[in-house]
């Protein structure tokens, strides 16, 4: 099995981005959705991104974004990746022109396989805990049986990870990546870096 990268997702601080960064996660995740409690501004990303050192992907969570206001953080923050947490169409996600991500929420009965072959532009997709009404960052796991074995896009397992249960997980599933943003936090968007460092090591241990 190849090795499973991560991302930290919900980056509010540079302190929280550095400590990701040195525990060895691939990529962090900035959230440009106002609702979201981790929710970042544009001066807040760029400050966070200027203090990374290279090789760290950078990656922008948008939940439904409208054109105009993604243009503008685009324009403004050097993002590597976009993210796309909302009911985004394949078309709006195309739109862009960038290398993106899209997030599938994931309940009993959907037909993923299916889901996932909509956005075939993507370079990956994201598995997240379907709870209604919220787009993301809930803390709750999925039913990771309900994964199909071979999907035709790299999967980023997300949802309720933390350090005691990410082995099992990848186990599991087998992704690509996994991506963690609740299960390494004291609060919300305030990142504890020991726990960055325990989901790290469960994660290179597997």
């Amino acid at each position: 099995m190849s090795v499973v990268r991560s991302k930290i997702c919900g980056i509010t601080r540079i302190e929280d981005a550095l400590a990701a960064v040195e525990a060895g996660a691939d990529a962090i995740g900035l959230v440009f959705y106002a609702k979201s409690p981790r929710a970042v501004t544009v001066q807040q990303a760029r400050a966070i991104i200027s203090a990374l050192p290279p090789f760290v992907t950078t990656v922008g969570l948008f939940v439904d974004a409208s054109r105009c206001e993604l243009g503008e953080i685009l324009d403004a923050v050097p993002l590597d990746l976009l993210q796309f947490h909302g009911d985004e169409s394949p078309a709006a996600c195309d739109d862009y022109h960038r290398p993106y991500i899209k997030a599938l929420r994931v309940k009993p009965g959907d037909d993923i396989a299916a889901q996932v072959a909509l956005y075939k532009n993507a370079s990956g997709v994201l598995l997240d805990t379907y709870v209604p009404g919220i787009p993301g960052g809930t803390g709750e796991a999925f039913d990771w049986s309900l994964v199909p074995e071979s999907l035709s896009k790299p999967v980023i397992l997300a949802g309720g990870l933390t350090a005691e249960n990410v082995a099992q997980a990848i186990a599991r599933v087998r992704p690509y990546a996994v991506d963690v943003s609740g299960g390494v936090e004291t609060a919300k968007g305030i990142k504890d870096a020991q726990k960055i460092r325990a989901f790290m090591q469960a994660v290179k241990a597997v």
